[in-house]
């Protein structure tokens, strides 16, 4: 993975100590959904006080976000760059144990030493990447204190998901699971970045793949891959109330290639196709990026942004 990201970390102890690992390494595929192990539990840049100060520091730019209270798995993913209840910075991690407290930081990557720790992550699973090249890796943290949760909906890139204090359950569905997330819909989230029918239904439920989340668990899964947390007080203690898990998420060009033949499908199906899904067959969805490109292009002619990953 050399070349493409920062080579150290001034804050690991030591090259090699911190690491993600997996059952079988053999039969781990980048193009599905696997449960891993991971020790940066530890890690000093993953302190609270040390994600405090660089909320600070990503606040200005709208990278800290807050959810709007009252969630539940079927609510539309709705947070903000400004907290509901008007709380600052210091009083959010101050109360952060308080029951319902929540905060992320966005695109963690911004900040040098946390751009070198991300890419740091990613090379410690490069034996489970398989030659695959990552580009664009990016870093989200969420800190929260029970009860809590994320609504259901799907990413664009590839997520390494750690599980760094407290206890969570990932609710996790196959990327393929036209049942969970419907093809035109994925299909819109790829070119317009739209979430509107993105959402849990009753036919999902008993679909689903939960993981048990504690220190040291995680999961990594593929882009578009449908999922949702969930926090609860069972497990807090005194001194033991907060949640905190750490997203790496990247592109490769595999997620590239997809991306254009899901652009492409939309075009299809909008002229009365029913398109293989990407992933199917590589030379197919290689034959489709051309159409994927016009469609991107156009989009991008008519004052829309490329979303990442293209």
């Amino acid at each position: 993975m050399g070349g493409h990201g920062p080579a150290s970390v001034a804050d690991t102890a030591a090259r090699g100590h911190y690491r993600i690992t997996v059952e079988n390494e053999a039969d781990f595929s980048v193009r599905r959904l696997c449960p891993l192990r991971h020790n940066y539990c530890d890690h000093p840049l993953l302190r609270l006080d040390r994600l405090a100060a660089l909320a600070h520091e990503l606040m200005p730019t709208r990278q800290c976000r807050f959810i709007v209270p009252g969630m539940t798995e079927t609510s539309k993913f709705d947070h903000r760059s400004r907290p509901v209840d008007g709380r600052g910075i210091d009083e959010t991690f101050e109360r952060i144990e308080e029951p319902g407290s929540w905060i992320a930081l966005y695109n963690i990557q911004t900040n040098p030493l946390y751009q070198a720790f991300v890419w740091e992550v990613l090379r410690s699973a490069g034996a489970l990447l398989q030659g695959e090249r990552p580009y664009e890796a990016r870093g989200f943290l969420f800190i929260s204190a029970p009860p809590s949760l994320t609504p259901f909906h799907i990413d664009r890139e590839n997520n390494f998901w750690l599980q760094i204090r407290g206890h969570k359950t990932l609710n996790l569905w196959d990327n393929t699971d036209r049942v969970a997330v419907a093809a035109r819909d994925v299909e819109d989230f790829i070119v317009t970045q739209s979430l509107e029918h993105v959402g849990l239904s009753d036919a999902a439920r008993p679909r689903v793949h939960a993981f048990e989340c504690g220190p040291g668990d995680g999961a990594y899964f593929p882009c578009t891959t449908p999922h949702m947390t969930r926090s609860d007080r069972s497990w807090v203690k005194p001194g033991d109330a907060v949640s905190m898990s750490f997203g790496v998420v990247f592109y490769t060009p595999d997620t590239r290639r997809r991306a254009y033949a899901f652009a492409a499908n939309r075009l299809l199906r909008r002229a009365g196709l029913e398109p293989r899904m990407p992933g199917e067959h590589v030379w197919l969805d290689r034959a489709k990026r051309p159409l994927g490109m016009v469609q991107m292009a156009a989009r991008r002619m008519r004052g829309f942004p490329l979303p990442h990953g293209f």
